[in-house]
């Protein structure tokens, strides 16, 4: 009997303490790199589990893992006079599940870009607003969350990340420093760069302009040509163009049990499926929402639902036909 007890104990023991360890050694220092980067690069990308890289891998190591699954960040050109939008374009939206087995994802369809915008929390600076709150004072019809912020531990959303110009007005972020940005221009094509400044912005006649990043395909091309671009499994927000001007808003919801996340080559892999011409990603994370003819479309992953954010990309109402 005491036998048995025995054995029965260091199975426990065995299971509580070897099998763990030796998940661990084969995450990290197994044969399986794909997973290794899969952790890393997810725990690297938050502020509070970063310890899960950093426990069993230099920082040498971690940044050579991150420096290879994240994107090109390429200088080139942007060919925005690509982007041809049509004069006689119907007003019409269509939203579009794009779940897979591991997240759940909703995608819009804007066929007329001119219907889409930046707009700001009212008290931009001071205080963020839901995306829901956004787009209601706005009396719009849907969108999503846009740019990111730099609260305190609060995260009030009041306090922009970056520049934020909005009706072709600067409302936030320093006229020389150079930005990692996405906007559209007064042809309602959509601008990206790794780098531009606000003089530079006014040379491309943005009528609005948020910092976030990366940008996930330019030009027609994808950025992320290997790994899973280097942000982990995260929720995700994000904006692209297609060459007819056609808007498409992405959300993927996670850090939930039935939707894990995705990585930044799964948004790429959507938006390169649809069409998208150029493409960049938004803020995501707890701030992650999409909201359409009046309600909430995703599951924001925060436990009090949608968070504060400073702006949101609007779909505005038609406009009425003369």
């Amino acid at each position: 009997m005491k036998r048995k007890f025995k054995i029965g104990i260091l199975f426990l023991l065995f299971q509580i303490i070897y099998i763990p360890a030796l998940t661990i050694l084969l995450v990290f220092y197994g044969p399986f790199t794909n997973t290794r980067d899969m952790v890393v690069t997810t725990a690297m990308t938050t502020m509070t589990h970063q310890y899960f890289a950093t426990w069993f891998l230099s920082e040498e190591k971690i940044n050579e893992i991150l420096r290879a699954n994240r994107p090109e960040e390429t200088n080139e050109l942007q060919e925005v006079d690509e982007i041809k939008v049509s004069e006689n374009v119907n007003d019409g939206i269509e939203l579009v599940d794009v779940s897979s087995s591991t997240y759940k994802g909703y995608l819009l369809i804007i066929n007329d870009p001119s219907r889409v915008k930046l707009a700001s929390s009212p008290r931009l600076g001071k205080v963020g607003a839901t995306t829901s709150q956004i787009i209601e004072a706005n009396d719009a019809v849907g969108g999503i969350n846009a740019g990111g912020f730099e609260d305190d531990a609060l995260g009030t959303g009041g306090k922009p990340a970056g520049i934020v110009i909005e009706d072709g007005k600067l409302k936030s972020g320093s006229k020389t420093q150079n930005y990692k940005i996405v906007g559209l221009d007064s042809s309602n094509r959509m601008v990206i760069s790794n780098s531009l400044n606000y003089a530079g912005m006014q040379k491309l006649n943005l009528t609005s302009a948020v910092t976030f990043g990366p940008v996930i395909i330019m030009n027609g091309q994808p950025t992320i040509r290997n790994g899973d671009g280097g942000w982990g499994i995260q929720p995700r927000t994000a904006i692209g163009q297609k060459k007819d001007g056609t808007v498409l808003m992405l959300v993927i919801d996670g850090r939930q049990k039935d939707s894990l996340g995705a990585t930044l080559k799964n948004v790429q892999d959507i938006f390169l499926k649809y069409g998208a011409y150029n493409a960049f990603n938004l803020d995501g994370g707890a701030s992650t929402t999409m909201v359409y003819d009046g309600k909430v479309v995703n599951k924001p992953s925060d436990i009090m639902g949608e968070r504060y954010v400073p702006n949101a990309f609007i779909i505005t109402k038609p406009k009425a036909k003369e």
